[in-house]
């Protein structure tokens, strides 16, 4: 039976190359990674906390060079998700990574775009672009980060993220980046609730007027803010074995997320770094199969957080009402990876 269908609004491209594509990509760039051996490649992906995963991430992404490497990582997981039933990824880059290593932001930005275009063509599946602000980056940075996104809107690039280390670093000093932003027609995606209590959720929805969140699980501490959060229907980029691995949650029993979609907070299954985290969409999906959450819900979730234009929305809603969701999931209830 094929994969039902899938949404996912929160992956990074560059925390989704596996190890031979690393070594690939490392070996064509000249960059030392290359001459590591498989132990040592594998090695690249182990952290024991949240700062130890941030700073594997970054090693790992010193790999990615030009703006053919992000063309290739866009395409790359266009086929993998594919795989598992994605028909519409919301992909995250992080370009101010790159460009302090020499790249333009343009070369950067059309090779992802040109990513989206070749994804869509070779594997039906729809891309749409989401570029992360570093945190801890200078506000000219965030603000070229910004105003280039706003140059290939019409390519595929829809929304203004905001990442890394979310203890360090919290949300209102990037407003002025995101009221650019929506000048430019761009939305919000703030990471925000990973590992931080709802204080930075309040900013992140104040400060940046977030559209969604990525991640948003520890508004659970706020019975105030989940009924908020239900009520404004903001939806939540919800990673359960990414939760797992960095230490947000202690374990699947423990994760928040069933207790979020009882007050009527709209979630979405995702796998942010799947390579770091040894998942793929299938694998969320089965995890929360266990939790006794339905397929149905997440993907309705998905129409209603995208940030896509009304084209690809009614499209997107078509494929959901068609599909016989009382067969779904079937063949996906055993999750392959759920703790470190």
């Amino acid at each position: 039976m094929p994969p039902y269908p899938k949404i996912e609004l929160h992956v990074h491209l560059e925390g989704a190359m596996r190890p031979h594509t690393l070594r690939a990509m490392a070996r064509r760039n000249g960059v030392p990674l290359a001459e590591l051996t498989d132990e040592g490649i594998e090695a690249l992906y182990q952290f024991t906390d949240f700062p130890g995963f941030i700073a594997a991430w970054v090693r790992c992404n010193e790999a990615v060079r030009t703006g053919d490497d992000v063309r290739r990582l866009v395409v790359d997981y266009a086929e993998e998700a594919g795989g598992h039933g994605a028909v519409y990824v919301e992909a995250i880059i992080s370009p101010a990574e790159t460009v302090r290593r020499g790249a333009s932001w343009d070369e950067l930005f059309a090779g992802a775009t040109d990513g989206v275009a070749e994804a869509e063509e070779r594997h039906g599946v729809i891309v749409r672009l989401t570029p992360d602000i570093p945190r801890g980056f200078s506000q000219e940075e965030a603000e070229a980060t910004v105003r280039t996104a706003g140059r290939f809107r019409d390519r595929g690039v829809v929304a203004i993220g905001l990442g890394g280390l979310e203890k360090e670093y919290p949300p209102e000093p990037y407003a002025p980046a995101f009221r650019l932003a929506r000048e430019l027609g761009l939305g919000s995606v703030p990471h925000a609730g990973e590992v931080v209590g709802p204080a930075s959720i309040r900013g992140a929805l104040d400060a940046l007027g977030a559209d969604r969140l990525r991640h948003g699980i520890t508004a659970v501490e706020d019975p105030a803010l989940v009924a908020e959060l239900a009520k404004r229907g903001i939806v939540l980029d919800v990673c359960l074995t990414s939760n797992l691995f960095t230490g947000a949650v202690a374990s699947l029993a423990e994760h928040p997320l069933p207790r979020l979609m009882a007050a009527g907070v709209p979630c979405t299954l995702n796998t942010d770094d799947p390579a770091f985290f040894g998942t793929d969409l299938a694998n969320e999906h089965a995890a929360a199969a266990r939790l006794g959450l339905s397929p149905r819900a997440f993907y309705e979730a998905g129409v209603a957080g995208a940030l896509c234009d009304d084209t690809t929305r009614a499209h997107l809603r078509q494929i959901g009402d068609a599909y016989d969701w009382a067969a779904a999931g079937s063949a996906e209830e055993v999750p392959t990876r759920l703790s470190p």
